[in-house]
């Protein structure tokens, strides 16, 4: 590489749970640079997944996090050309991003729901991703799918 890897800016925790990993969700949330209305989103998600949740002995930070994890991919595919033949291959993906893929994955179907308020959009996504179903988690089953489908190219690996 010809120029030096920029640093990797630090995220400060959020002020509510003091947690840096809401901090990176709520940045994934954010729509242009609007961060206390994203952070009024989340917490009125969390608000509603504590409501709807009572039953379930955990707060509604770790059902999140619990549904976060349900949707996390392991695994990935990337094309890579050999010789003239695109081949999907796959790859395991690295920690960091493996917590951005998930995030953007909960958000976006989030996004394509039906439903009054982001909010309870992205309290039902939650809910759905902490039951094991839903858009994210379907979203997840499918990239698994599609490396093991070509595991055959795993020697391709870069």
């Amino acid at each position: 590489m010809r120029k030096a890897k920029p640093k990797k800016r630090v995220i400060l925790p959020d002020p509510v749970f003091g947690d840096v990993k809401v901090s990176k969700f709520v940045n994934h949330l954010m729509y242009d640079g609007k961060k206390n209305i994203s952070y009024e989103i989340f917490y009125g998600a969390l608000e509603i997944v504590g409501q709807k949740m009572k039953d379930q002995e955990k707060s509604a930070l770790e059902i999140w996090k619990a549904a976060l994890d349900k949707v996390t991919p392991q695994v990935e595919v990337k094309s890579r050309r050999i010789g003239g033949a695109t081949f999907q291959v796959p790859t395991e993906i690295r920690p960091d991003r493996k917590e951005s893929v998930s995030m953007k994955n909960m958000i976006g179907y989030a996004r394509k729901r039906g439903g009054k308020t982001m909010a309870d959009k992205l309290a039902a996504e939650i809910m759905d991703a902490y039951n094991e179903q839903g858009g994210a988690f379907k979203r997840k089953e499918d990239m698994h799918r599609m490396a093991e489908a070509n595991r055959a190219f795993a020697h391709f690996r870069f």
